[in-house]
């Protein structure tokens, strides 16, 4: 059995707890949640991805069992929580690395690329959206409405997405059989959000959510520019994000396969075999140069 270490370190301040397995010397894979999660959403992909590889997996300011300060103490943007993640990679000695984004992880991830465009040498992205086209209307159009008019009323709005029903539909929707998704997965996230001023952290990250579509003509330049190879392994049934998210990669990838795969939004809770064999494929084969070193981009 591969061993799963549970550590934490200080990065500005605040305990940035992290599961790492694999030797230091392999090649490094960065592994970033979405919401409402933490690393624990990684607990069983870690080991079967660490025989070959370094697996790192942060949970971010606010999340899992990393710093929750308050939002009078911590600016919940999510460029505040890149840069974190980016000290934290420098705090553990990790400089290059290849990555796999869910979720709030994607911005993260695009925002680490931007910064340091030759320091990311592969994408995972498994329902960690890129485009325009990854975004399921019905889902997005109240956060969207928060980030214009910024009322009261448009942030209670939201609310409910904090609570039981709403988590729990996140991990069951488009799951074939939800028997097969370990119900301890949302109450394990329910029982973080539940700590004090948690809502007025998830809120503040659901009206920053806006900044990140700003993002996505860089990061489209960065993926053509730096031809990093790219695999969209994506739950085809999401109805957060649309499995056109997925398709949009090929517009810019030099490198890249998508694989849809019969499930939701937290793919590794119900079609975790079927995910480890894509990527193990794909690492082996045309994503073998997604975690080797990469010189850096002319112009950057």
């Amino acid at each position: 059995m591969v061993a799963v270490h549970h550590r934490t370190v200080s990065v500005d301040g605040f305990d940035v707890f992290y599961r790492e397995a694999g030797s230091a010397d392999a090649p490094t894979l960065v592994l970033l949640h979405g919401y409402p999660t933490s690393s624990h959403m990684f607990r069983h992909l870690i080991p079967a991805l660490a025989e070959r590889y370094r697996v790192v997996a942060p949970d971010h300011i606010g999340f899992g069992r990393s710093s929750a300060p308050s939002v009078n103490e911590f600016d919940y943007t999510f460029a505040a929580l890149a840069e974190v993640t980016g000290r934290f990679l420098s705090a553990i000695g990790v400089t290059q690395y290849a990555i796999y984004v869910q979720d709030y992880g994607a911005p993260i991830g695009w925002r680490l690329a931007l910064a340091d465009p030759a320091a990311v040498t592969g994408v995972i992205s498994q329902n960690g959206n890129a485009y325009e086209d990854g975004f399921v209307p019905s889902f997005w159009d109240p956060i969207w409405a928060d980030a214009a008019e910024k009322t009261v009323q448009t942030r209670d709005a939201l609310r409910p997405a904090l609570g039981r029903e709403a988590v729990e539909w996140q991990y069951t929707h488009g799951v074939p059989d939800p028997t097969t998704v370990d119900p301890d997965a949302w109450e394990h996230d329910l029982a973080l959000l539940a700590r004090e001023g948690q809502d007025d952290v998830q809120l503040a990250l659901f009206r920053d959510y806006v900044s990140n579509r700003e993002l996505y003509p860089a990061v489209h330049d960065w993926i053509r520019r730096s031809r990093v190879p790219v695999l969209a392994v994506w739950g085809q049934n999401d109805e957060i994000f649309h499995a056109d998210g997925a398709r949009a990669f090929a517009r810019d990838a030099d490198a890249v396969r998508v694989e849809l795969i019969d499930g939701g939004h937290f793919l590794l809770e119900s079609h975790l075999d079927e995910v480890v064999d894509v990527i193990t494929s794909w690492l082996a084969g045309e994503g073998s140069a997604a975690v080797e070193p990469r010189p850096a981009l002319v112009g950057h």
